[in-house]
């Protein structure tokens, strides 16, 4: 039967010598190995993701200290352009409004982005200055509001660079009286005029308040996204600086990891890394739950510099991943791949029957290198939760499981919609005893029988009973075969055979994990 080691070993086995110990050092290596040559034919981009993903789940940082975190980030030498681009994107996207203003009083600038004979340019004018209001319509958009106004307050030095499609142009005082005339103004003429005879238009006041709601950001946000790094790393522009600042500190740190670290570079990345430990809040060293977030913070803290990336990828993905390494495994690895870890995990067990038999790794390990052996452990609970997976089907499989691994456990096996702290009336095994006084306690329960009429293939009916919780509520049908509720987290929550791979893998670990930080 698959040992799970949830026993804290008390010293050294006589039992355990050497030679076990090398291999089964061995065995863990060349799993890893195997592992990270699955994870890293891709790319890593998935690996990152599962990173990402895990650090965007930490909690122990305060709104003003992940602002500084990333504005450490962004400040650092090289410039950071991919990141400040996607926190630019992202400020366009949410609040176009909180950077317009700036690129009002820049609005001189824009003459570059209007200018020019390239197919974008005409593109750029119609789409921002064509918006002239019809017969019937409230207002002229934005830019053709700022050209009208403009050309009636300067008529005097720009109306006649005013090009209509009619055969005649209109006067100031025809337009004044019907506005809808401007929707024969040829607009790309019009505007290239303005950008060779009328320099004070892209200056004026006109001009600058069409900009201020941040509506012209998104008209081309590459453009924008460049001209505002420039603000940002030439010009070191402190306005910008504030808003990025402002929009960090209101942001979600989930939000943040989901959108900005899977575009950093590696070296970036690692640089993320090093930098978390100074902005988390003070925090104990052992490890109280399963959070995915929440040890591996204390990771980070304790041994980050120490470590490689690729340490942390790996880490992350067997201890964290478990369920989507395995179909990694499954979808991408070759026949060959799949057959090497089944038979190294099959192997950790042949050499692994005690645990005291992880005492000489933890022991050594400990000594030499604290973040390799955590790796190790969790590359060695990835093959329990392989072995989980692949060998273990039935009810009667896992209570086998339990029993020999000393977990208590209750049979959730009579309704499926019963309440989450309740249990069947039937509960099966109890393994601690408790089975008789949870029966006792169902047994004062305040139930009502309802009569349900159901049919027979005949067409005729017959009545049936319904049990019906008041209590809940709810009708409580479905029966549902082979759930349990475990000692491993207090009886909380009612496991099936598709998650108890993962969760008694995870279990596993933290279980090792307490060992190592009590240490």
């Amino acid at each position: 039967m698959l040992q799970l080691f949830l026993c804290e070993p008390s010293g050294g086995d006589d039992n355990c010598n050497d030679e076990s110990y090398r291999r089964r050092r061995s065995i863990l290596d060349e799993l890893e190995l195997v592992i990270w040559s699955l994870m890293s034919s891709g790319g890593q981009s998935e690996a990152r993701l599962w990173l990402s993903n895990t650090l965007s789940g930490i909690s122990s940082i305060s709104p003003r200290r992940q602002r500084d975190l990333f504005v450490s980030l962004l400040r650092s030498k090289p410039i950071k352009r991919h990141l400040a681009s996607q926190l630019l994107q992202l400020i366009f996207e949410k609040q176009p409004q909180k950077m317009g203003p700036i690129i009002a009083k820049k609005s001189h600038k824009l003459e570059k982005f209007f200018k020019g004979k390239y197919e974008r340019n005409p593109r750029r004018i119609l789409q921002w200055f064509s918006n002239f209001a019809g017969t019937g319509e409230v207002e002229h958009g934005k830019g053709a509001k700022a050209l009208s106004q403009f050309s009636f307050v300067n008529r005097d030095i720009c109306w006649e660079e005013l090009v209509w499609k009619g055969k005649h142009g209109q006067s100031p005082a025809m337009v004044a009286t019907k506005p809808h005339y401007f929707l024969d103004l040829d607009v790309q003429r019009t505007v290239e005029n303005f950008l060779e005879y009328v320099p004070e238009f892209w200056s004026s006041h006109e001009f600058s308040e069409s900009l201020k709601d941040g509506n012209i950001l998104l008209t081309d946000t590459k453009y924008f996204v460049n001209l505002f790094i420039d603000l940002m790393y030439k010009e070191e522009l402190e306005e910008v600086w504030e808003i990025i600042e402002e929009f960090l500190m209101k942001q979600s740190f989930s939000f943040l990891c989901h959108h900005l670290l899977i575009i950093l570079e590696e070296q970036d990345l690692h640089l993320f890394l090093d930098l978390i430990p100074k902005y988390l809040e003070p925090k104990s060293t052992s490890v109280e739950s399963g959070n995915a977030a929440e040890w591996f913070e204390i990771i980070l803290s304790k041994y980050n510099g120490s470590s490689s990336i690729d340490q942390l990828l790996l880490l992350n993905a067997v201890t964290n991943q478990g369920r989507q390494l395995l179909r990694l495994v499954k979808e991408e690895g070759s026949e060959e791949e799949k057959e090497k870890i089944k038979n190294l995990s099959f192997q950790l067990s042949k050499y692994s029957s005690c645990a005291k038999d992880l005492t000489p790794i933890m022991e050594e390990d400990l000594k030499r290198n604290p973040l390799e052996l955590i790796k190790r452990l969790g590359v060695h609970s990835w093959a329990i939760h392989f072995r989980l997976s692949e060998e273990f089907h039935t009810p009667e499989s896992w209570e086998s499981l339990f029993i020999s691994n000393g977990i208590k456990f209750r049979k959730s096996d009579r309704y499926a919609l019963l309440h989450d702290d309740e249990c069947s009336e039937d509960c099966g095994s109890d393994y601690d005893g408790r089975s008789s006084l949870s029966l006792k306690h169902k047994k004062h329960r305040k139930h009502k029988k309802k009569r349900k009429r159901k049919f027979d293939h005949a067409g005729n009916y017959e009545d049936e009973l319904v049990d019906y919780n008041l209590s809940s509520n709810r009708l409580d049908l479905q029966p549902k075969v082979g759930d349990w509720l475990l000692s491993t987290d207090g009886y909380s929550t009612t496991w099936s055979s598709v998650d108890l791979p993962e969760h008694l893998s995870r279990h596993c670990f933290i279980t090792w994990l307490k060992w190592v930080f009590a240490k």
